[in-house]
């Protein structure tokens, strides 16, 4: 094939699927989300909150008339599989992914939607998720830059602690988190003095919280994910702990309350998300929620939610179903809650595809998350 054939060809090739995106009947998005293996209560929860705003979205008629269709795959929480998966999705020629929501996961996948120029959705914190220059990923929570050095605030300036011990999970969600929150401490003078690895999936956590007891620490940072997060807590409560426990989103999730049971009471977290929120749209997205699914969301829920509500919005903005060109709009797109309630909030994504808007401090009381604290969005500082 001589090199001006293949230049044809290739155009020929990228003009079908521009023309295909068009004319198709359905907008299609591939959910790849952990069903099962160590993600599946974040994946559960994406998936459903995926899918209850494509109910909702098609009841209303669709997005510029058309109905979403959704192809879901389960990632098994494995990067491998995620992989293949996207790919899968590339040959469906899906409009839009959302997942994984791993962090591990997304990192390898992405690769795959971005080849073939496809916005991909994720939940994945992992700073190194928005560093890389991919312009078709976004998030649909804070990525670990921006809530750590909220949650660093908490732990030097409200609660005074001049020194931490950090319980981590050792993979790249929690190695970035580990690298965010000690620079952020570091930066108003708190020091953390134990530095505690877990595995992903760890059962006893009783060899961590002797450390962090023996690091003598005025508190402890606990960043690991849901199930692993409230053996932590069981353990710290179970070792007599009484200093202390702060986190991020993962360490007071609605998952993490009901297996942690009272051990979960007093954990403070910096969320960007959560259904208990003194927000009515919030209160409204908890309801409906519970009444689809017999039970609360978590915060993966509503980042499925409301990832999807922003996608419908640059492509209402955008005006057509170009996937370069909703890519490209919602960078730098602001969406307010006023014009689209499916947001909940209002929120901005910048150039790298990391969010802006509200986030709050939470304490767990009585089995539930209570709002101590709400932050405005950086832009509002």
């Amino acid at each position: 094939m001589t090199t001006k054939h293949f230049i044809t060809t290739a155009l020929a090739t990228a003009c079908f699927a521009l023309a295909a995106q068009a004319q198709a009947e359905t907008i299609k998005i591939a959910e790849l989300v952990e069903l099962s293996g160590a993600g599946a209560t974040a994946g559960t929860n994406f998936k459903n909150g995926v899918e209850l705003a494509v109910k909702e979205i098609n009841a209303a008629g669709g997005i510029l008339g058309k109905k979403i269709e959704t192809l879901t795959s389960d990632t098994q929480s494995n990067p491998g599989v995620a992989k293949g998966l996207a790919q899968k999705a590339v040959d469906d020629n899906v409009f839009a992914v959302f997942g994984p929501v791993f962090s591990g996961s997304i990192l390898v996948s992405m690769a795959e939607t971005k080849r073939a120029e496809i916005p991909n959705f994720t939940g994945g914190e992992a700073a190194s998720i928005t560093q890389q220059g991919n312009p078709y990923i976004f998030r649909t929570s804070f990525t670990q830059t921006t809530a750590m050095p909220k949650v660093a605030r908490y732990i030097a300036n409200g609660l005074k602690a001049k020194t931490v011990a950090v319980i981590y999970v050792n993979n790249d969600f929690g190695k970035g988190g580990r690298d965010s929150i000690t620079k952020a401490l570091e930066a108003l003078g708190a020091k953390v003095v134990a530095d505690i690895s877990t595995d992903s999936g760890q059962v006893d956590f009783s060899a961590p919280v002797l450390k962090a007891k023996q690091s003598n620490a005025d508190a402890v940072f606990v960043y690991s994910n849901e199930e692993e997060s409230a053996r932590a807590l069981r353990e710290l409560r179970k070792q007599g702990w009484t200093k202390p426990i702060v986190g991020e989103t993962t360490l007071t999730g609605q998952k993490v309350i009901e297996l942690a049971g009272d051990a979960a009471n007093g954990a403070v977290a910096h969320v960007g998300l959560t259904i208990d929120a003194p927000n009515p749209l919030m209160l409204k997205f908890k309801a409906k929620f519970y009444q689809e699914y017999k039970y609360f969301s978590d915060h993966n829920g509503i980042k499925g939610y409301t990832g999807v509500y922003l996608l419908k919005a640059a492509i209402e903005k955008t005006g057509k179903l170009d996937r370069v060109a909703v890519a490209k709009v919602l960078h730098g797109l602001t969406v307010t809650a006023a014009k689209e309630p499916g947001v909940i909030m209002d929120v901005s994504v910048d150039a790298n595809g990391d969010l802006d808007r509200e986030s709050f401090i939470v304490e767990v009381k009585d089995g539930k998350q209570v709002v101590k604290e709400t932050l405005p969005a950086l832009s509002k500082k």
